[in-house]
């Protein structure tokens, strides 16, 4: 959420913003309800001050002609106060309902683009791997090392369900492990976080109401998450933060729900797009301001860029373009794994930040030093997403004989050095 002032001052940078994003947004249609309620609040107000008035003045009327006319007036002001307040109800829904939709404005840096087709490479790093023989896609090593189980998946889960066992499960655990290990050490305070989340928290962050369809709701009306996000930016939700704490930096662990809605026939097969997956997401908050949020921003995507070379996973860097970014992210980095299978880049991590769109809405502020309260700047970026990590990693890894080199940094974690052999097989 921006703030209305802003938005009336700066109503052609709103437009502006909007069209990059190829958003439709009408940001005058929102100023003349914001005048509508601006007025309604005034003539509100001005009933409240006379009935106020005039109660006072009827307590110390000793005349009882005076003060039976006095309150048959104030009857009248009393109607007419409650028709506007009605009145300022609807509108102020209305209103509420359109600052909710209203885009945050992308950085200047963010290219043209109508969608991820056209976002732009920043940077590439890693050599992509030769192979003397066809390689096969993470579906076929998971299948032929008895590292995932699709049909029972399926069965139990319906579509897109599976499960990960015997070094397809330790594969994970690594991940987690070894992931949690870099950030703690970097300083980030380890959480687990609830998926299932009240309505307020989708609200806050951004993915209500514009992206309701990819969300799983229960009967009671509470929503299960598709990060870690939703509920670790509502931690501090309407709370006064101390300037000196800040930045705050978590590393948070939960499992993710996505119906996945508009991508049928998409990924159908393997543990790329599923329903349910497990992350571990960096969440961020900041001081208000620009240079630091940008700084941050470059900071946590670097940090992913260090575990993807410590995986010696090839990759690159691409800035997402305005058609690619959601309704509250200023500016977004997508980090992408080369898929041999595909002969292509795949997203792995996505790295934004959002300024004070969601703490605005999440009332997330901090006292500066003059005593000044001040929304805080927010930034996320995942760190580990199980699945497509693993399958990234399988696919760059695998060998001739249909065996996977383990990574060199997570054979601590394995405890071997090849990942599962084709059934049938014996390790030499």
């Amino acid at each position: 959420m921006l703030d209305i002032h802003f938005i009336r001052e700066n109503k052609d940078i709103i437009k502006m913003g909007a069209q990059k994003k190829r958003i439709n947004f009408d940001v005058e249609s929102l100023i003349g309800l914001d005048d509508k309620r601006i007025e309604l609040l005034k003539i509100v107000e001005g009933f409240r001050s006379e009935q106020n008035s005039m109660s006072n003045t009827i307590a110390v009327e000793k005349d009882m002609d005076k003060r039976t006319q006095m309150i048959s007036e104030m009857k009248l002001v009393k109607e007419d106060l409650q028709k506007k307040e009605k009145e300022l109800e609807e509108v102020m829904k209305e209103w509420q309902q359109k600052m909710l939709q209203v885009p945050n404005v992308p950085d200047i840096s963010v290219p043209e683009g109508k969608d991820d087709e056209e976002n732009v490479e920043a940077r590439n790093w890693g050599e992509k791997p030769s192979f003397d023989f066809t390689p096969k896609d993470h579906v076929a090593l998971l299948e032929s090392l008895d590292m995932a189980d699709f049909e029972r998946g399926a069965k139990v889960s319906g579509f897109r369900g599976y499960f990960m066992k015997n070094d397809g499960a330790l594969l994970f655990f690594a991940l987690w492990q070894f992931v949690l290990d870099y950030f703690v050490k970097e300083g980030y305070t380890p959480l687990i976080a609830p998926s299932l989340v009240k309505r307020e928290t989708l609200l806050g962050t951004g993915y209500l109401p514009q992206g309701e369809d990819d969300l799983y709701k229960t009967q009671d009306g509470e929503f299960l998450a598709g990060t870690a996000e939703v509920a670790v930016m509502s931690y501090y939700a309407g709370e006064i933060l101390d300037k000196k704490e800040l930045p705050k930096k978590f590393i948070a662990f939960s499992p993710c729900f996505r119906r996945e809605a508009g991508a049928h026939g998409k990924d159908v097969k393997g543990i790329i797009r599923v329903h349910e997956f497990f992350k571990l997401e960096q969440i961020l908050l900041c001081e208000a301001n620009h240079e630091t949020s940008v700084g941050l921003h470059e900071d946590i995507t670097l940090h992913v860029e260090k575990i993807m070379q410590a995986l010696n996973l090839p990759y690159r860097v691409v800035v997402n373009c305005g058609g690619d970014l959601g309704l509250g992210q200023v500016k977004k980095y997508d980090i992408e794994a080369w898929m041999p299978s595909q002969e292509k880049y795949r997203e792995t991590h996505s790295s934004s930040y959002f300024h004070d769109f969601q703490t605005r809405r999440l009332n997330i502020r901090y006292r500066e030093d003059d005593g000044k309260l001040r929304y805080a700047h927010s930034l996320n970026n995942t760190a580990c997403a199980t699945s497509r990590l693993p399958a990234a990693i399988l696919e760059n890894y695998q060998q001739p004989d249909g065996s996977v080199r383990v990574p060199e940094v997570l054979k601590k974690y394995i405890g071997k050095d090849v990942i599962g052999l084709p059934i049938g097989e014996v390790e030499k």
